[in-house]
């Protein structure tokens, strides 16, 4: 039905939006066997780890050799192409759980005027099983938002004749279970994201304040990363303190803390200030 009314209302194929998780390999999986013509589309978050580049890499090259058109989004905010180090000091404020500027522009962004399929599930969060359906017309009004759950939706007539611009949104998977998507994937041997294989549950931008204390597994993993936000958040203060504004932050490593949740007491010397401090006395002591 997605298929039948993207053709109609867009003139264009179904959309396949392939984050290199597992949900999107099972949906990715679902629509190619459906025989319906379908695009394939990432959003390039440039926060990724290397592994999932590579998977999504090669996923792309075999599907584009079985004449499955696949597209790489980069993300522009402002009208010029970003990254998430860039767009931190642009925003002056850490992305937070709150604060999710960085989905907004690294993810959803793109496909503006298709229909694309999504793996939003329910299990997933409370929130999703009260705000996402099967169908979804996705607008900046929450109140002209049109949520269907079921072919029968009293709903369908409008949400199909709707001429609000915008993106429409099939959830094909938003009733599985996470053993669902699990059991699929064996079944069918799928080949996944090689991070699931040495122990991650998510593949999201890596240090996403969504995934809690998991983030300073992922930075003892890939600490360039940690690097390179402490970068970022150093071009965010240099960009305040131009303009003449003031933060409780004094340091780039202040702000890192401060987005860990830490709760470090101010004054109270952290692993941060270490090599300062050892230099410090070792100068006092003559050591140096």
């Amino acid at each position: 039905m997605a298929s039948e009314m993207s053709l109609r209302l867009y003139g264009r194929p179904l959309v396949v939006t392939d984050s290199g998780g597992k949900d999107s390999a099972v949906c990715r999986e679902i629509v190619r066997r459906s025989g319906i013509p379908f695009e394939i589309h990432h959003n390039l978050t440039t926060a990724d780890a290397p592994q999932t580049i590579y998977y999504v890499r090669n996923t792309f090259r075999k599907l584009e050799l079985e004449g499955v058109p696949c597209f790489v989004n980069y993300p522009i905010y402002k009208g010029q192409r970003v990254t998430m180090w860039t767009l931190i000091p642009m925003k002056k404020f850490p992305p937070t759980r709150l604060q999710r500027y960085c989905c907004q522009v690294l993810k959803e962004n793109s496909c503006r005027d298709r229909f694309i399929t999504t793996g939003v599930r329910w299990a997933e969060s409370v929130k999703r099983k009260n705000n996402r359906g099967v169908f979804e017309n996705f607008v900046s009004d929450p109140s002209k938002k049109i949520i269907l759950n079921n072919d029968n939706d009293e709903n369908r007539r409008l949400f199909e004749n709707c001429e609000l611009k915008g993106k429409r949104i099939c959830n094909p998977i938003v009733d599985w279970l996470d053993r669902d998507v699990w059991e699929y994937i064996r079944s069918e041997r799928l080949e996944i994201n090689p991070l699931y294989e040495v122990g991650f549950y998510r593949v999201g931008c890596l240090g996403c304040p969504m995934a809690g204390k998991n983030r300073w597994t992922e930075f003892r993993l890939f600490p360039t990363y940690q690097r390179a936000y402490i970068r970022a958040f150093g071009k965010m203060l240099d960009v305040i303190h131009s303009g003449g504004g003031k933060t409780k932050w004094r340091t780039p490593e202040d702000v890192f803390s401060w987005w860990m949740e830490e709760k470090t007491i101010e004054g109270q010397i952290s692993l941060f200030d270490m090599p300062d401090w050892i230099s410090d006395n070792e100068k006092g002591a003559g050591i140096m």
